[in-house]
Formats: structure tokens, C-alpha cells, sequence
């Protein structure tokens, strides 16, 4: 093969990169290895993965009982699919999932990855609706700045302009309502609680506004992820529900992030309690050791599929994949055998009294999160919270920060979907000696970013 560089700068097509940047003899970074919360490039440095690959590597690098797995099971049955056919690896985890969700979510329909999970979700309500005598309730609500994927369907439902701009038309009937962002909140600044039943009554006025015989489904993560890791304030989901359940509006709780321990629970609507109709999720599922996703749906829902000629007519040829399933499966054991959630529950006050810290630099404005999922917002002035303009995020995130931070030997993610914001998001097994390893690289290279604005 031609030098690794070369040939990944003329054809290798990167996801969500400026191919500009490797222009001209550019150095794509190039990871070769990893082994438990720390990643190594071709040139033998060592990174601790603060972000967990992409909120994926919930047990960390180099598990060799997951490559058994899949091992085992591809020589086996290495694929068939779940058209009318089913195989044993995904009936195990199928049952699995179902008797961890909460409430009656004992459906689960796989897909490849979150974005069809999500697509799936959208798809479902539709179709349910207009076999229970409700056909048109179409339309769906998600959060502004929210990010639910990239498919066209995943897309619409997404609350980032600037992804959609290019795409666009894109598939009509969603709107957005406000986030739960409270270090931005423009009413009830002083009352998270207050402004948390603000902001789920916007729900409430949207659908009225639409008319609620079209509108199907919200779609919502526990935290959100774009804009920087919002959680809910107290109270926000149970106001949700009670909105759903008056207009007979889905609520489709989107966990590709959340589920599988990210929050110190199996599923992130167990961190707030409340109960989705729907949950869509799939990263950590396999802590990233072969791509799966999954929808899972409660009992009502999949009642008008049980009888008849109906069916749902929807799927992915590689949905619920023998390998896939089966590194779930180990991967869940492994969750099990070494308490992973419960080491989550006991340091996640740990990791935010680290980050914490932070907020004595000038440049932090705000952290927050929950578990082990957590955003750092920067600002040009504390005091005024005034963000930066476009200029200079470009300038601060990618002029400076993606670099020095990866430099320093530290993965993260230096974001402006929203506002300029730091994510977090470590392997499930990381504890204090790796959070105070990541608020050091972080004071230091944010000190430095100061010095240059």
C-alpha cells in the first residue's frame, strides 16, 4: 500500500471533517491502538479518550472477551438477517434489553446504528397512528440545537441549522421547542424549576398550535447532547409526560448517548424518571465493538402489528446482526461482572467536582451534565456570560483548542453547534486519577487559549 498518509489524505472520505485541514501534506491523525481508557496514534503517543471514542467505549479499549465474541460467533453464524427469520444471539439480547427497560418496553427492533434507530422511531409512530384511527398524526417536536442524526428522516427531527442548510428540503412536519439549557435561560433565570415547567409547557403550546390531531411524536434526549450536555431541570420530565399522555403524543426518549450506563443507569429515562413509549439507542450497546442499535418499543405500540396481514414494513439488512448481538451480550456480562454503572453512580460526583474546578479560569462560563457525560462552556466574560462571535469560535476552537488539546494527550470534543463548549465523555471504568488528569491538560491548555483572544 502507498505510505498511510497519502493514501488517507486522496481517499479516504472523513465524516464531519474540513478535508482542508489536510491539504498540502496535512497530518491525519492516525490511531493504531487502545488499551482501557487510553488511545495510541501511528507514531507510538499516548491519549487518554476523554470522550470515549464518540460516547461509545463505555468498557473501555482492548477487551479481548469482546473480539472472542465475535470471534466465536462469526465463525458460527456470521450473518442472516431478521427478516422472518430470527437467531438465537438476537432473541437473547432482545430479551435482555426488554426485561432491563423500564415499564413495558418489551420490543426491541434493531438497527445498525442510532441515526435508523431514530429514523425507525419516526417511521413507527406514523404508521401506528394511522392503524389505531388516528392517521394524521404525522408530525413530531424535538428541542432546539438537539442533534437526533443524519439521515434524512434523523435530520429533519435534528435542531441544528447548519447541518440541515445543505440538505434541504428535507422531510416536512417537525418543529422545534425550547432546550433546557438553564445557563442560557430566558425566563426563570433564577428557578430551574420554574423554568423547566416553562420550558415543557412550550411542548404543550406547540402541539396546540399545530393542532393535536397531527402531531405523533417528541422526540428528546435525557441530556442533550448538542449545545453542550443539558440536563433536565427538576421536574421537567414528568411535566413532559403529562403533556404526551393528554394528547396522545408519543414520547420517544432518544438514548443513543445516554442508555448503557452513561448516566450510572441502563437507560437515562431510569436517571429522571419517566417512561418513553419509545426508547432509541445504540453506542454503548456494544461499547463500540461492532455497530448495533436499538428501538425499543412498549407493548401498546406493537399491539396493532400482532394480528392480521399487518406488518411493519421497515428494516436494515444488517439490523440485529449475529456478531453484533453477540458482543452485546458479553459486552452486557462484562457491564455485570465489574459493576460498571455502580462505578459510574459512585465517582460521578467525583468527576463533577473535578471539572468544577475550572470555573475558577476565566474563559469557563458554565459546567454541567450528569454522570459521566458533561459539557464545559466558554465565554469571553463571566460576568456578562457574552459568548463569542463566529469569527472567533473559529478561531478559538479550530485555529487553537481541537489541537492543543489532542497535543496535550487529550481526546475530547471542542464544539459551537451551540455556544463554544468542551465535551466529556469518558469509558465507563475511568475514576479519579483519570478526571484529575483531564482537568489538568484542560487548565492548562485553556489557560493558554485565554492568553489568545
Amino acid at each position: 500500500m502507498t505510505d498511510p498518509q497519502t493514501a488517507a489524505r486522496d481517499h479516504l472520505w472523513l465524516h464531519f471533517t474540513r478535508h482542508s485541514t489536510y491539504e498540502n501534506g496535512g497530518e491525519v491523525p492516525m490511531i493504531v491502538r487502545g488499551d482501557g481508557a487510553y488511545i495510541y496514534d501511528d507514531k507510538g503517543r499516548k491519549y487518554l479518550d476523554g470522550l470515549a471514542g464518540l460516547f461509545v467505549v463505555q468498557a473501555g479499549h482492548g477487551r479481548a472477551e469482546l473480539a472472542r465474541a465475535a470471534a466465536e460467533q462469526a465463525s458460527e453464524l456470521a450473518f442472516f438477517p431478521l427478516w422472518s427469520y430470527a437467531h438465537p444471539k438476537a432473541v437473547e439480547l432482545a430479551e435482555r434489553l426488554a426485561l432491563a427497560a423500564p415499564g413495558d418496553l418489551n420490543r426491541v427492533f434493531f438497527t445498525s446504528g442510532g441515526g435508523e434507530a431514530v429514523e425507525s422511531a419516526w417511521k413507527l409512530a406514523k404508521h401506528y397512528f394511522k392503524l389505531t384511527g388516528k392517521p394524521g398524526k404525522h408530525k413530531v417536536l424535538s428541542r432546539a440545537t438537539a442533534y437526533h442524526g443524519t439521515t434524512q428522516g434523523a435530520l429533519s427531527i435534528t435542531g441544528v441549522p447548519a447541518f440541515k442548510a445543505p440538505y434541504e428540503p428535507l422531510v416536512p412536519s417537525t418543529f422545534r421547542v425550547p432546550n433546557t439549557n438553564f445557563y442560557r435561560a430566558s425566563a426563570h433565570s433564577d428557578d430551574e424549576e420554574a423554568f423547566g415547567r416553562w420550558a415543557a409547557d412550550r411542548i404543550e403550546e406547540a402541539i396546540l398550535f399545530e393542532g393535536p390531531e397531527t402531531v405523533a411524536a417528541f422526540f428528546v434526549e435525557p441530556v442533550q447532547n448538542a449545545g453542550g450536555c443539558f440536563p433536565p431541570p427538576p421536574g421537567y420530565f414528568q411535566r413532559v409526560r403529562e403533556i404526551c399522555d393528554k394528547y396522545d403524543v408519543l414520547l420517544v426518549s432518544d438514548e443513543v448517548i445516554c442508555a448503557y450506563g452513561r448516566l450510572g443507569t441502563m437507560f437515562g429515562a431510569q436517571k429522571y424518571g419517566y417512561q418513553p413509549d419509545i426508547i432509541t439507542s445504540a453506542k454503548g450497546l456494544t461499547s463500540g465493538y461492532s455497530p448495533l442499535g436499538a428501538m425499543l418499543v412498549s407493548d401498546r405500540l406493537f399491539e396493532p402489528f400482532k394480528t392480521g396481514e399487518t406488518m411493519f414494513a421497515h428494516g436494515y439488512t444488517f439490523g440485529g446482526h449475529p456478531v453484533s448481538a453477540a458482543v452485546a451480550m458479553a459486552n452486557l456480562d462484562l457491564f455485570e461482572r465489574e459493576d460498571l454503572l455502580g462505578n459510574v453512580r459512585r465517582n460521578e460526583s467525583v468527576f463533577r467536582a473535578t471539572l468544577e474546578k475550572l470555573l475558577d479560569l476565566p474563559i469557563v462560563g458554565d459546567v454541567r451534565g450528569d454522570g459521566y457525560f458533561y459539557g464545559i462552556e466558554l465565554v469571553k466574560d463571566k460576568t456578562t456570560k457574552e459568548t463569542f462571535d463566529g469569527e472567533e469560535s473559529e478561531r478559538l476552537l479550530r485555529g487553537f483548542l481541537s489541537k492543543a488539546l489532542y497535543d496535550s494527550g487529550l481526546y475530547c470534543r471542542a464544539d459551537d453547534r451551540g455556544d463554544p463548549v468542551i465535551q466529556l465523555s469518558p469509558p465507563l471504568i475511568c475514576g479519579p486519577e483519570h478526571f484529575e488528569e483531564i482537568e489538568q491538560k484542560l487548565r492548562s491548555v485553556l489557560t493558554e487559549a485565554w492568553t489568545k483572544l
